[in-house]
């Protein structure tokens, strides 16, 4: 059975700097960070995209934004922050789990793309 990079790293089997776990999700530092800081916040259940969630996902949705605030509040990063989700190959998805990428550390421009 085939399964993300990021179901590797929850079970181990792949090293990641983790910043946060919790029975729902793990926050990790991105190898290739776009930003000084950039973490990629990850449900531990996986769900393909946001595209393809449903209602059944709407509490884990949730806890990963609330991850987001609280894992900010502990890097202090109180200058601001940018969450992104990438959504199919024109969107920038490189892995088949949805993700949130948290950056911060520097000015972000607009627009992102």
């Amino acid at each position: 059975m085939f399964q993300t990079i990021f179901q590797r790293i929850i079970a181990r089997e792949i090293p990641a700097r983790i910043e946060h776990e919790d029975e729902h999700c793990i926050v990790i530092h991105d190898v290739h960070p776009q930003a000084p800081v950039h973490l990629l916040i990850i449900p531990k259940t996986p769900i393909a995209r946001v595209g393809e969630a449903t209602a059944a996902d709407q509490a884990v949705l949730g806890h990963l934004l609330l991850t987001a605030g609280l894992v900010a509040r502990k890097l202090q990063l109180g200058e601001g922050f940018r969450l992104v989700v990438n959504q199919g190959p024109h969107g920038g998805e490189t892995v088949p789990h949805l993700h949130v990428h948290l950056l911060a550390g520097r000015q972000l421009g607009w627009p992102p793309g």
